[in-house]
């Protein structure tokens, strides 16, 4: 569902993202950990194209999708959940997820969104800033399936929320894949939260891909070792 190709991200003179080569299969969830400053975010803003590339190719579904702008990547089917949610705090819930159908045509939010996350249907009215951080979470994420992407890519997803709800975040990224047929990358600290959503754990550091393994199997002692400062 995604391919790197050579893929390089500078700011300036400093390169973040340093020749990764990187395939993600349909269907599948990815973790990806890493020390703060090795790359993450940068890597997430620039498949969305919020970080311009500086070379290289990236492959969504098969089509090259390097040379377009953000709003393009959406609708080829990126949709994404930024690092501490982005929600447009003074509109309403609902305001929020019809933001997302920008690309589809639609005018009404889905039903099926509700379904995910009931609570929101209960809240539609209630401006975005009032929610709490969970519910702000999954107003992101309904917001970002709203554009019926292929690939949902999500920053930090676990940030600021209590432990009781980053279980329950886990469970509905797998829900949401095993009934949508997403792929799913995400970009997490927390080790245990990644170990649980996902089907292979993949450590980014100075840049580059240098483990990978599945989390069924993985070796957490020595990933840890690659978190530890």
């Amino acid at each position: 569902m995604l391919k790197l190709n050579n893929y390089n991200v500078a700011y300036g003179q400093s390169r973040v993202i340093n020749d990764m080569n990187l395939e993600i299969g349909e269907g599948e969830i990815i973790s990806l950990v890493g020390r703060n400053g090795m790359g993450k975010t940068t890597l997430l803003k620039s498949l969305i194209g919020m970080v311009p590339q500086e070379s290289g190719q990236i492959l969504l579904d098969g089509e090259d999708i390097s040379a377009q702008q953000s709003h393009e990547r959406v609708a080829s089917g990126i949709g994404f959940v930024p690092q501490g949610r982005m929600i447009f705090s003074t509109m309403t819930v609902t305001e929020n997820i019809v933001t997302g159908l920008t690309t589809t045509g639609e005018k009404k939010v889905p039903e099926d969104l509700y379904d995910l996350f009931p609570v929101l249907k209960e809240m539609g009215k209630r401006r975005g800033g009032n929610l709490s951080g969970g519910q702000q979470q999954q107003l992101a994420i309904a917001r970002a399936l709203a554009s019926r992407p292929k690939l949902l890519v999500l920053d930090e997803p676990t940030e600021g929320i209590q432990p009781s709800i980053i279980r329950e975040m886990a469970q509905t990224l797998r829900r949401i894949r095993d009934e949508r047929g997403l792929t799913i990358l995400v970009s997490e600290q927390v080790l245990s939260f990644a170990l649980d959503v996902s089907d292979k754990v993949m450590v980014i550091e100075k840049g580059d891909i240098v483990h990978q393994e599945s989390s069924a199997e993985a070796d957490q002692k020595k990933i840890a070792a690659y978190l530890s400062v």
